[in-house]
């Protein structure tokens, strides 16, 4: 647990050293809001994209050394380097998705085919295939490669904000403002879950490393835990004190980082993958999460709310237990914080950590969870059937179109 890296409207990058009587270092070289950051694997550098249209290069050492490229001709939306570092790629408000290399900034290639501002884009574990997400209410897989796209989900009744795959690599999640999650086999192009957990958009959502649970952060103010085997949510954090824009699992899995409109950063402690799920649930006494809250000393009062909702990606830091989450209002004067760690069931502010307790917590556990994955088992069917149906209305349309085609004879009697 050492570093702790975030982006804001302010158009500063902030470097958070997380132990005690450590300063945090602020650089300064965009002229917008910073949308998204990443690290390098080997954590040689930090990659930012921005509203003024660049992308810059960080050397995230004391002096704060950076070179800058123009990506796109408008708002850079999302930036992430491949797994062997080697490569950039870019989502942009011009609706297209580019690649670069990272030596030298070389350009390689542009995507094309949205229609409308492309949100975010990922790089697939193996680099072989980038997965985007759009306003124009799909996901497209593309192939590197071939420069090419080669499926399209349609699933989302609303702008698609944020994607990435599964640490296999075989699957997707995606989050919409349609207040849903959705996870896709990319290998087979079907959907295999749909969650409508939260009350508003969701904003960012992050894999942890066994790929067993995803979490989501919504502008409810509320992060989900969702455990993907068995179709469930898991818990519900309340904390934020309006929407939670991003966040992101450490690259072990034992912390999580969130971001939001408050001007806050939250690193949570988790403990729900080191034996039964139900296990941590009957003893919350035992600190399933440790808060720690990173307030800036002075906000950015004068950004309007709506500008920190549009802020919304996530991402782990290389070389520490922490991620690096993208928030709103790093301090532009003084950077000193505090670090709390809030104790379960504390009703003080900002964390209500009672919200740690399982939903319907009067109805016995077993039987809770039982209604609970079947309501959400019934949600998926419900929603394979709707699939399904319009699969077999288009086989049908195209049967339909073939027979008229085929030209009829009639052969001749004796």
């Amino acid at each position: 647990m050492k570093q702790l890296a975030t982006g804001s409207m302010d158009s500063c990058l902030m470097i958070w050293n997380l132990k005690p009587q450590m300063r945090a270092y602020r650089f300064v070289g965009h002229k917008d809001a910073i949308l998204s950051i990443q690290f390098s694997p080997s954590g040689n550098l930090v990659a930012s994209a921005s509203r003024d249209k660049t992308v810059r290069l960080w050397v995230p050492s004391v002096k704060g050394e950076s070179t800058f490229f123009k990506a796109h001709t408008a708002t850079v939306r999302s930036v992430q380097f491949s797994y062997d570092g080697q490569t950039l790629v870019t989502a942009s408000d011009d609706k297209t998705i580019k690649v670069w290399a990272v030596h030298r900034q070389k350009f390689l290639c542009s995507l094309n085919q949205h229609i409308n501002w492309v949100r975010c884009a990922k790089f697939s574990p193996d680099g072989r295939l980038i997965v985007s997400a759009s306003d124009d209410k799909t996901i497209k897989i593309w192939d590197k490669a071939m420069r090419e796209c080669i499926h399209s989900f349609y699933e989302h009744g609303g702008f698609v904000n944020y994607v990435d795959f599964h640490p296999s690599g075989t699957c997707i999640a995606g989050a919409g403002t349609d207040n849903t999650v959705k996870v896709w086999d990319v290998r087979m192009n079907k959907l295999l879950q749909h969650y409508q957990v939260h009350a508003a958009v969701v904003n960012s959502l992050s894999f942890h490393l066994t790929g067993n649970y995803l979490v989501t952060a919504s502008n409810d103010s509320t992060l989900k835990i969702l455990d993907l085997l068995e179709g469930k949510l898991l818990y519900t954090l309340h904390g934020h004190q309006g929407p939670a824009t991003c966040v992101a699992f450490s690259r072990d899995g034992d912390y999580f980082a969130s971001g939001g409109s408050d001007e806050q950063v939250m690193v949570w402690k988790s403990n729900f993958d080191t034996g039964d799920p139900g296990d941590v649930l009957r003893n919350q006494a035992s600190t399933p999460f440790v808060n720690c809250t990173l307030k800036t000393s002075r906000g950015v009062g004068s950004t309007p709310q709506q500008e920190y909702v549009k802020a919304g990606a996530a991402e782990q830091l290389p070389d520490s237990n922490y991620t690096k989450t993208r928030a709103a209002g790093p301090d532009t004067g003084n950077q000193s914080y505090s670090i709390r760690e809030v104790p379960p069931y504390t009703t003080s502010a900002p964390t209500v950590n009672q919200s740690l307790q399982p939903e319907m917590a009067a109805i016995p556990l077993t039987l809770a969870n039982t209604l609970e994955h079947i309501v959400t088992q019934l949600d998926v069917l419900t929603q394979t059937v709707a699939i399904l149906e319009q699969r077999l209305t288009l086989t049908e349309d195209k049967l339909r179109e073939c027979l008229e085609r085929v030209p009829v004879s009639v052969r001749p009697t004796d």
